[in-house]
């Protein structure tokens, strides 16, 4: 059974079949899911379906692009949500120079913020980082973040940035790009990264694998993403399968029976 670390199933993608898809993942081979918040209003879709679905989990946060408009408010109903039994990251919160908006001063100001939340509700954290390699580490080494505790999400750096976030205790997500032919420098951290400190991850409704990549991706998808990984390590798929597993419950903390 697969642990999808990082999905987005609230997204209008899914409006079609929602329920029907998300009713299939165990089936599927699935065994649990974390729907990640990136906004306050995806925050709470995220939350209704942890509350719908005994194999789903929430994170609980605002995405880099989404902070223009955030407020000191905005963080307290964040700080309450976190206090909810399913609730098991603050994320996704981070930094995204790609797009540049909103401006780079509000980014960085609300991801302090948030990874002081983090650390409030004593909770792992969810990072985004595209093209923000130097002040995404800046900013979590000026917030202690080791302490915090998290995974790097959609890992897009090279080798020496994973060892800086290893070396701070962090996992590493992985998802389709893996099996992409562009995606050489992610087939590298993974053949770097320990197997106790890698998660999978879909990112869906986006980063289908290879043999789907450009259609929708959804947590069925991930078979083609551990195939991958077990060849880059040389292991079994079951044996793939399993330590992804237990490093996603030891990330978000989640103990046996937890609903």
């Amino acid at each position: 059974m697969i642990f999808d670390t990082h999905a987005h199933y609230d997204d209008e993608a899914f409006d079609e079949d929602r329920e029907e898809l998300i009713a299939s993942l165990p089936a599927g081979g699935i065994e649990a899911v974390v729907n990640v918040g990136a906004s306050l209003e995806s925050t709470r879709t995220t939350l209704a379906l942890a509350e719908r679905y005994p194999y789903f989990y929430a994170a609980a946060g605002v995405h880099p692009s989404e902070t223009g408009e955030l407020t000191e408010a905005d963080m307290e109903w964040l700080k309450e949500v976190c206090g909810r039994p399913k609730v098991v990251a603050v994320g996704e919160i981070g930094l995204d120079y790609h797009w540049d908006e909103p401006e780079r001063e509000v980014q960085r100001r609300w991801f302090s913020r948030q990874l002081e939340l983090a650390r409030e509700v004593k909770l792992p954290v969810i990072i985004h980082s595209r093209d923000a390699a130097k002040d995404t580490l800046d900013i979590m080494k000026a917030a202690r973040s080791e302490e915090i505790g998290g995974v790097i999400h959609c890992f897009s750096y090279g080798v020496e940035l994973a060892r800086e976030y290893l070396d701070m205790g962090f996992y590493i997500g992985i998802g389709g790009v893996l099996t992409f032919t562009n995606g050489k420098k992610l087939k590298e951290v993974a053949a770097f990264a320990p197997l106790d400190r890698i998660v999978l991850e879909t990112d869906c409704p986006y980063l289908a694998p290879v043999p789907n990549r450009g259609k929708r991706n959804s947590s069925l998808n991930l078979p083609w993403v551990v195939k991958a990984l077990a060849q880059i390590k040389g292991v079994t798929e079951e044996e793939i399968e399993k330590w992804t597993g237990e490093n996603a419950r030891r990330l978000y903390r989640i103990q046996e029976g937890q609903e």
